[in-house]
């Protein structure tokens, strides 16, 4: 069932292969090869430490724990020093272990050392499998700024195994359904029924989400092969985004992000609903799917301005206005420039204080 599930996708820098398989921790070894170097998450060598130990006995490795502050030029510099010391060289390739941390440091060491060496990526959070592991983006931080210094450059393969999800707390598997479901909602009603669907399954069923997971990725291919590098079609799946990065700001990261991008969604749906795009019908309907996922993660008080000033340092803003993205329905998403006065800031009071069930 897997190997039918595997893709190419098409790209300037270099196309890739996503495979899906059942051993994610027995193909780590097959990729692995004698001057390689595995970049691993520290808290993923805990977990899987007795069916791991034999393997990073036998290759060189490096395990990083996933953080913001490693995820930084600084803290880079003693990662690419200890690259060298094993005589890591052009030809040799990164074998890449862990969620969107370890993707964004493994990605940005891999494009700069010797100006681009291959690198294979094994994602092991949801996530990471349903999203951020296809698109080539990534980013770390300079001081204090976050995402400031990035590249495309998407690995060479990536190799998904939903296996490595059993580890994941609850919380985190519905973080990445929270993505998903972005990405369904983006894509039409037909993929929005599904997930509707299949929802409540794909906590629990190893089968259904490893679906959900291939179409997700089938969806955002289908989007990046267009737009690749992020001018056009490819700014649509910042649907719901630039809410939920200003309530994750704000809940200094309690909220995890696919939890904070579902109410973000639902604050977009609902200044569509105010601004007359979609009807409420089909508002309840999007708000009772995205409820259920952010259900037991209360964002607590926000404030208001605090808000609406996280908005404003949005970096896809321009000039006064607030850069979003709405909707006129599934599959029926469009940017739209949104003014901040006094209608605007209302509505998302009323959001504010009435997230269960705004608006009644």
């Amino acid at each position: 069932m897997s190997e039918c599930m595997d893709f190419t996708v098409r790209s300037a820098v270099h196309d890739y292969r996503v495979r899906f398989v059942d051993d994610g921790l027995a193909a780590i070894a097959d990729y692995a090869g004698a001057d390689d170097v595995i970049l691993i998450d520290e808290k993923f060598v805990s977990i899987y430490k007795s069916r791991l130990r034999p393997l990073l006995e036998a290759h060189k490795h490096i395990a990083l724990i996933a953080s913001e502050e490693q995820k930084s030029y600084l803290q880079l510099a003693p990662v690419i020093e200890t690259l060298i010391g094993k005589n890591f060289r052009k030809n040799n390739r990164l074998i890449v272990v862990g969620g969107g941390v370890i993707q964004d440091i493994g990605a940005f060491l891999a494009a700069n050392l010797y100006r681009g060496v291959q690198w294979i990526f094994f994602p092991t959070t949801l996530l990471a499998q349903c999203d951020s592991c296809i698109g080539g983006k990534s980013s770390i931080n300079f001081g204090r700024y976050k995402n400031q210094l990035g590249n495309f450059y998407p690995p060479h393969e990536i190799v998904i195994d939903p296996g490595l999800l059993d580890s994941l707390p609850e919380l985190d598997v519905r973080s990445g359904l929270g993505e998903m479901i972005h990405f369904y909602l983006v894509s039409g009603l037909e993929d929005f029924h599904r997930i509707m669907a299949d929802y409540e399954r794909a906590l629990n069923d190893h089968t259904v989400l490893q679906k959900l997971i291939a179409r997700s990725l089938q969806i955002k291919k289908r989007v990046i092969e267009i737009d690749e590098f992020d001018r056009g079609e490819r700014l649509l799946f910042n649907y719901g985004h630039s809410f939920g990065h200003a309530i994750e700001s704000l809940t200094a990261y309690r909220v995890p992000h696919g939890i904070a991008v579902s109410y973000g969604m639902d604050l977009a749906n609902y200044l569509s609903l105010q601004l007359g795009h979609i009807n409420r019908p089909i508002y309840d309907q999007m708000h009772e799917l995205l409820r259920c996922n952010w259900q037991g993660v209360e964002l607590g008080p926000i404030d208001l301005e605090s808000f609406i000033g996280a908005l404003r340092k949005d970096k896809k803003n321009i000039g006064s206005e607030v850069v979003v993205i709405l909707t006129k329905g599934p599959g029926q998403m469009f940017k739209s420039a949104l003014p901040i006065h006094s209608q605007t800031t209302d509505w998302i009071r009323q959001w504010l204080s009435g997230r269960e069930n705004p608006g009644v």
